[in-house]
């Protein structure tokens, strides 16, 4: 930043003077919105921030929330006077209602080359990670894992879970489908069953895993990279995804530029910078997902271990926006019985 010298002006040519050089000293920056796991200190945004200004000329000021979807209930509340450029973290599921709220704009990047589940493409939207959604066991606690979604809602209610809310979190939004796609019209019931092994249910993914970490429950929501994690960083394999007969729902998380965006060619050189190696080379072992493109270097061998899903469910974004609300009401009205 500039350092301004004041001189012994006039007060009226001192005001002009400073604020036009501060105008000129001024950076550019490229505000993000964002989950609060992505910025933290052992996530990727550090790393990502680094990256980007020293190509960028621009300073990346990252702003989070708790979770994926309290980031598409900010842009709703905010609506076209939201300070944001970018928005990333929402996923799949999301897209056609973030769309419906008239404040994104095109891409303009090309993801033809990208390798994501499904073959997945969109010209508003532009995928930085997938991961499937598991339940991560304690094996020091659990011996005999649930091998399917029903043994988890018929299992023993003496084995706790800590899952995250669907109104605020992606996860917990992806439990929600998963059930769906499994159950269909008796996903209450199964709510109802599965609300016995429930210690709690978070705002995000931070604070359910950080509980599961810390022994208060032995079962967590989360994904079937999340034990790499604790291979690579801890040297453990204590902490295991259940495989699960019936498959696993994907999650796919994408970023999106706003209409509104201040500076929408630095916006998009973000985005087109979030698909080369100095942003995916971040995400295996900072956010512990898989890459959409290449990274500079071979994934580490924990990614070898880990579950490989037999079955991958995704509903398409249309019809998530046409029944969230309805589903997140029977989720509401089951896990309030007694």
């Amino acid at each position: 930043m500039t350092h301004f010298k004041t001189y012994a002006l006039g007060a009226a040519m001192l005001l002009a003077g400073f604020s036009a050089t501060a105008a000129q000293a001024a950076d550019k920056t490229l505000t993000i919105y964002t989950y609060e796991s992505f910025t933290s200190e052992w996530g990727p945004g550090p790393k990502v921030k680094a990256a980007f200004e020293k190509t960028c000329g621009c300073s990346v000021n990252f702003v989070s929330v708790a979770d994926g979807v309290a980031l598409l209930s900010r842009l709703k509340l905010e609506g076209s006077g939201t300070k944001a450029d970018l928005v990333l973290g929402l996923d799949t599921n999301l897209i056609t209602e973030a769309k419906a709220t008239g404040l994104f704009d095109a891409s303009g990047v090309d993801t033809g080359a990208l390798t994501v589940p499904g073959g997945f493409k969109d010209d508003v939207f532009v995928p930085y990670d997938y991961g499937h959604f598991a339940v991560i066991y304690d094996t020091q606690t659990i011996k005999t894992p649930p091998t399917s979604l029903k043994e988890l809602v018929d299992g023993d209610p003496a084995q706790k879970i800590v899952i995250e809310d669907p109104r605020t979190s992606t996860p917990g939004l992806g439990l929600l489908l998963w059930v769906k796609s499994v159950y269909g019209d008796q996903a209450p019931e199964a709510w109802a069953k599965l609300k016995k092994r429930v210690l709690t249910v978070t705002p995000g993914w931070s604070e359910a895993y950080g509980l599961f970490t810390k022994g208060e429950a032995p079962m967590v929501l989360s994904y079937t990279t999340s034990p790499a994690y604790h291979m690579v960083s801890e040297n453990t394999d204590r902490y295991q995804a259940a495989s699960f007969s019936e498959g696993h729902y994907i999650q796919i998380e994408v970023a999106g530029l706003l209409k509104n965006a201040p500076d929408k060619a630095l916006a998009r050189d973000f985005l087109k910078f979030m698909i080369t190696p100095g942003f995916q080379d971040t995400i295996p072992t900072n956010n512990w997902m898989m890459p959409v493109s290449k990274t500079s270097e071979p994934l580490p061998d924990a990614f070898g271990k880990l579950v490989n899903p037999s079955k991958t469910f995704l509903m398409s974004s249309d019809e998530v926006a046409r029944n969230r609300k309805a589903w997140i009401d029977e989720w509401l009205a089951a896990m309030s019985m007694n």
